[in-house]
């Protein structure tokens, strides 16, 4: 069984291409990662919204798209596709997920999984920075 970390995208982002790990560059977003590291473990992966899942090492252009703006249809549509991007990197019924994310990017990744675990849940934005500080 890997322990596998996912983190949500975020809308502030470098003006150019970077690598996954660099390009969200919101405080959310790099206690998250840096959270995530913490954890050691085997893989960390965004899920990001125009992209589904992302390595850290992922090269990629800026975009402007969130699953805050979609409709219920197209984030089932971007969850199955994730699924089918994890199930390719990952064991969907063994593997343990740790989300760093918020409800709308794990709403229909988590009834696929077996094992899984949400530390934030519930937590305003002030309150997982404040968890986050705390950890990192």
């Amino acid at each position: 069984m890997k322990k596998i970390v996912l983190i949500s995208c975020v809308s502030k982002k470098l003006a150019r291409a970077a690598k996954a790990r660099d390009i969200y560059v919101s405080p959310l977003f790099r206690l998250n990662l840096a959270y995530a590291e913490s954890l050691k473990p085997a893989a960390i992966y965004v899920l990001s919204a125009k992209r589904g899942l992302l390595a850290l090492e992922d090269q990629i252009e800026p975009y402007e798209l969130t699953l805050n703006t979609m409709g219920i249809g197209q984030i089932r549509a971007w969850a199955s596709s994730v699924l089918s991007q994890l199930a390719a990197v990952a064991d969907l019924k063994r593997d343990h997920f740790v989300f760093l994310a918020g409800d709308k990017y794990r709403k229909f990744l988590v009834p696929h999984l077996t094992n899984f675990e949400v530390p934030m849940e519930g937590l305003t934005i002030g309150r997982q920075l404040h968890f986050l500080s705390q950890r990192t």
